[in-house]
């Protein structure tokens, strides 16, 4: 199992977490799952291929929805970076093998709901959300073929109404990715307390491939109450900034004080600089995060700096 699934699931594991997305985009925000009705689901499922052998296929993750004895649904989550065209397929496959294990142990079938959030911020995920958009149907056989729909949400589109009405940690990812695609230079402007504070900076780690995250939580020895996206962010830029300082000091032993300390502030912004460019982020973050001039970022860019 990659990084990537293991932070994933480990999020939305909670059932805080999980219950909180589900009552939000299924019911509007009216808090109908609760918490301790939720049973974690088996995510493997085994299917034979032409190969006539058992392979394995894996949900991200997937709870019972009960109440006593009397099950309602199995739900099930996906998480997205990337837009995939075969999305409906692998839906069609998750979905069939629930059906297929209630069917086996002969216990009363229950709906089985999927929701894919994709957390894309350049394009937003409108096509390949059905069968009949990813195979070729011949007009004799369109009424004969079942169509497939998927649900995908889209989450940095997501209103803001809508994610006012998240109570856990998801509500704070979900505005992170709103800020990251409409105002980048704002993206950790929130000031709610994180509860599951490993689990949520993980995530934000694998999905922008950004280490800065987790790395900050680390720094910070791993401070488990009171955390927020804008300790987070203010902490990488700062730590940044008081590396050029230190710098700084150093030279003014030699050209003087103020002036050693304002080409060391100088020298460590550009140094955040460079770490933002080894991690692939765009010019209109950098710029909005580090106050550079476009000269100056292109001059770096050209400099050969980058790992």
């Amino acid at each position: 199992m990659g990084e990537k699934d293991i932070a994933e699931r480990v999020l939305a594991d909670y059932n805080d977490v999980f219950s909180d997305i589900i009552n939000v985009l299924l019911f509007h925000g009216e808090r109908r799952v609760k918490e301790d009705s939720l049973v974690t689901g088996s995510p493997i499922s085994q299917y034979k291929a032409d190969d006539s052998r058992l392979h394995e296929q894996e949900r991200d993750v997937s709870k019972y929805w009960s109440e006593g004895k009397v099950q309602f649904a199995l739900f099930g989550l996906e998480h997205q970076t990337k837009i995939d065209k075969n999305m409906p397929l692998r839906i069609i496959s998750y979905d069939g093998a629930a059906y297929r294990s209630m069917l086996l142990k002969k216990t009363a079938p229950v709906p089985v709901v999927t929701i894919v959030l994709y957390f894309g911020t350049d394009i937003k995920w409108e096509n390949h959300l059905a069968l009949s958009e990813e195979i070729d149907i011949p007009d004799e056989l369109v009424s004969y073929v079942n169509d497939y729909r998927i649900h995908v949400v889209n989450v940095a589109w997501l209103p803001e109404e809508t994610i006012e009405k998240f109570q856990s940690d998801f509500g704070i990812v979900a505005d992170f990715f709103r800020r990251k695609r409409i105002d980048p230079k704002n993206v950790g402007n929130n000031k709610k307390i994180i509860k599951h504070v490993d689990e949520m900076l993980k995530l934000l780690s694998v999905l922008t491939k950004d280490e800065r995250y987790y790395d900050q939580y680390i720094k910070r020895e791993k401070k488990k109450e009171g955390l927020t996206m804008c300790e987070v962010l203010d902490s990488y830029i700062d730590r940044g900034i008081k590396q050029g300082i230190e710098k700084g000091k150093e030279q003014g032993k030699e050209q003087g004080i103020k002036q050693g300390i304002e080409q060391g502030i100088e020298q460590g912004i550009e140094q955040v600089a460079i770490k933002m460019l080894e991690k692939d982020m765009s010019d209109e973050e950098i710029l909005s995060l580090t106050g550079l001039s476009v000269e100056r970022l292109e001059k770096l860019k050209g400099a050969n700096l980058r790992c």
